[in-house]
């Protein structure tokens, strides 16, 4: 209730705020965390009146907000709506998953492999092994050509296919153990510790910056060994044993130097004090005096790249030294003290420290970025490499036929973080270029010719959140006037699905192409979400038809730029439109916030929506972009879900690491486990056996099962009761025994909460 846009807030939490100003005579607030619903309630969009709710309640209090330095755009909402402060708050650091069980014994076995992989006895038998174990831990979803386990024997296969098995296993394995995580909760005012100060840099440093002239450690490591590293993450990804090895030694060394960048500044507790300055001219002019090699140089030379350039290395090394500066700054606190004490704080943006180090040091107040400068350049050939990856890809799997049409989710705060990226990707399918003027605002939009575009225009359908409908309206206006002059021009039918599909429904719905072609739709104005998700966190939905329903009618806004400044509902449009989408799509920007972290990514999902719709009931394909590290991918909605369950529900990394931090963990493991099911309700691309294995985990133990118990047993009675329902709407197989198990241990846990 407390975002729904009809619904005034609730007499205690109305009260609260009037206690506050009146009755306790606060000199200020301080809002503790992302995000509250203050900034949610009821009113304009902007530029509040006395008659809107958070202009009433916050009244003439003074508000300082903590606000998450990776989500500025809903920090830009507590700005315009609440008339806060955000003072930037660190995200916890992020570690590679790691792995476990039969994950780590095949990485094992794949060593032993490479050592043996010419001896005909062991090698086949080892390969035979990593079979076995792949099927084991449920790999086969994974790789398409897996041999099946009856009847295989590897004894009979050619050296280059065991070579092949390897490799495709490998890679899996590497992508699982290579995932970053963010590790446990964020404390306020300390800074990180070395170990996480790597973590933070290692991801910084693998990115390469044009703009700054400076080349990522990885690039420049491979570029030693006559390689190109975007070569060396084709043949990772496609699984050639000698590039996943290649692309694994080149990980480890980038890791091993800036280890031996941050240890120069290492305290013996751990920590980063100070930092030293190896690029000043004294420390230049004697390392050269000696001949010697920079320690992270060295790192690398002794991770097998005896070749390095340590001139190359010097741009990025430098650019690391001042990144770790800003990461271990302790800014936070000092910077709720100055706002509290009525002083000016300086402004920052927010966004991805580790895409924008200058989001860095946080304890700053955070700001969005200028909407008319996006989408840049740089994100437009960033985009412009995905849609590819993402055609190559559906081409492939559809004997070389391209899509028609894709339906597309675009999210407020991943287009600031990549400054525009996934909005290029709408345009780049339909074939239109944006055009900025001389000031670098982006305020018209071209056709790319279909000769230079070399494959047809691609039909889109938008569905915009509420926070990117609040911040970027002129961009919903440039898509709008993109996909028109698309749908406008005299192109072969063959060509332009676009215009193929608006005169369709011109015919079906009785009004002009013009109108007809309108693709970009959200929510009403003042509305935020599907509440899809909200509907799946509380059970209380009958059948899939209802959240389906739900999607439709709220999220059936379309915007116009005929008719600016208005989102009128067209549902029969937004239908007619959604019909003919053979693909769904989303972007993963950043490792913090992944599929099952947030509701908000299946809850603006409309994979089983299109299902229902389309005439031959033909569930379309989903996928995802993940462009969380430098070598971006698209995969199946499936493979990412599975990659997801792998690295936080099923990793003891992960869930050993929420347990630490006591109640909120439990909740935090809960949460997740909840989001899951959202995938089965949404798009139906949960395996079993992501349930199966997580019933293992907190379930079958009973060590496992007392801890969660003890620490939080509300939050365990909602992971019991998730398993139920999962089981009880048909997203999870499982055996009888195990649905008595969970139903006795609800009982149990009823009773314990009650005090029975």
């Amino acid at each position: 209730l407390l975002f729904a846009k009809s619904a005034s807030p609730h007499h205690g939490f109305a009260a609260y705020y009037t206690y506050l100003e009146k009755i306790f005579e606060a000199d200020a607030v301080l809002h503790f965390g992302t995000h509250g619903s203050l900034e949610f309630m009821p009113g304009k969009q902007v530029g509040m009146s006395g008659t809107c709710y958070p202009d009433r309640l916050i009244n003439s209090l003074p508000s300082a907000y903590l606000y998450a330095a990776n989500n500025p755009s809903e920090a830009t909402i507590a700005k315009r709506r609440s008339y806060s402060a955000t003072v930037s708050y660190l995200t916890p650091p992020a570690e590679n998953a790691g792995l476990y069980k039969g994950l780590k014994e095949l990485k094992e076995l794949i060593s032993s492999y490479q050592g043996l992989r010419e001896n005909e006895a062991r090698g086949p038998a080892i390969i035979n092994s990593i079979v076995s174990t792949a099927w084991t831990c449920n790999l086969d979803k994974d790789i398409a050509d897996l041999p099946n386990l009856e009847g295989y024997d590897a004894k009979n296969d050619s050296q280059e296919r065991r070579d092949d098995i390897a490799g495709k296993v490998y890679a899996q394995i590497m992508q699982i153990e290579s995932r970053l995580l963010p590790c446990g909760l964020h404390t306020v005012g300390v800074p990180p510790s070395a170990e996480e100060a790597i973590a933070t840099l290692v991801n910084i440093a693998q990115l390469d910056r044009p703009d700054d002239k400076i080349e990522g450690i990885p690039r420049v490591i491979a570029s030693s060994v006559g390689r190109e590293i975007n070569e060396v993450y084709r043949g990772n990804n496609q699984g050639i044993l000698t590039d996943v090895e290649l692309n694994e030694k080149i990980v480890q060394a980038s890791r091993a130097a800036v280890r031996a960048l941050v240890l120069q500044s290492t305290d013996s507790n751990g920590r980063v004090k100070e930092v030293k300055n190896f690029f000043d001219e004294a420390g230049g002019f004697f390392g050269n005096l000696i001949g010697a090699k920079k320690p992270w140089t060295q790192a690398i030379i002794d991770a097998g790249f005896p070749e390095v350039s340590d001139e190359r290395l010097a741009p990025v090394f430098t650019y690391l030294e001042f990144c770790l500066k800003q990461v271990v700054a302790n800014n936070e606190l000092p910077g709720i003290m100055e706002l509290l004490n009525g002083q000016f704080l300086m402004p920052a943006p927010g966004g991805d420290p580790i895409r924008n180090p200058d989001v860095l040091p946080t304890g700053r107040n955070m700001h969005a970025l200028d909407p008319s400068s996006i989408p840049t350049q740089a994100a437009v050939e960033v985009a412009e490499d995905v849609v590819r990856k993402l055609i190559e890809k559906l081409a492939d799997e559809n004997d070389g036929k391209y899509p028609e049409s894709i339906a597309f989710t675009l999210w407020g705060t991943d287009n600031i973080k990549t400054y525009g990226e996934s909005l290029a990707q709408v345009l780049a399918l339909a074939g239109v270029r944006p055009v900025a003027d001389s000031l670098g605002r982006v305020n018209k939009v071209e056709l790319i010719p279909l000769e230079e575009l070399g494959r047809p225009r691609i039909d889109v359908v938008v569905s915009c959140s509420g926070v990117f409908r609040d911040l970027f309206i002129n961009q919903m206006n440039l898509m709008d006037r993109g996909i028109k002059l698309a749908a406008e021009a005299d192109e072969p039918l063959d060509q332009n699905f676009v215009r193929k599909h608006a005169i369709e429904q011109a015919e079906e719905l009785n009004v002009s192409i013009r109108e007809a072609a309108c693709r970009v739709f959200s929510n009403s104005a003042g509305s935020y979400s599907a509440n899809v998700g909200l509907a799946i966190e509380n059970g209380g939905w009958e059948d899939e038809s209802q959240l389906q329903e739900q999607f439709l009618t709220r999220k059936g806004f379309a915007f116009n730029a005929d008719k600016p400044g208005m989102m009128e509902q067209q549902a029969d449009l937004f239908k007619s439109a959604l019909k003919t989408v053979d693909v769904t799509f989303q972007n993963l920007d950043s490792s913090e916030i992944s599929i099952t972290d947030v509701s908000h990514y299946y809850d603006s999902d409309p994979t089983k929506v299109v299902a229902g719709l389309r005439d031959d009931k033909k569930k379309p394909m989903s996928l995802m972009a993940d462009t969380t590290t430098a070598n971006a991918q698209v995969r199946t909605l499936s493979e990412t879900v599975r990659l997801d369950a792998r690295t936080k529900l099923l990793n003891p990394k992960f869930y050993e690491g929420m347990l630490s931090t006591g109640y909120e963990g439990v909740r935090e493991i809960q949460k997740r486990l909840r989001n899951t099911l959202g995938w089965s309700a949404t798009a139906g691309e949960v395996d079993n056996f992501v349930f199966e294995d997580a019933n293992q985990v907190f379930i079958d133990d009973p060590e496992m099962q007392q801890r969660l118990l003890d620490t939080n047993p509300n939050a365990f009675r909602d992971m019991v009761t998730t398993f139920l329902e999962a089981n009880g709407r048909g997203y999870w197989e499982t055996s009888d025994e195990n649905i008595e198990r969970l139903q006795e241990l609800y009982a149990e846990v009823e009773d314990r909460i009650e005090g029975v």
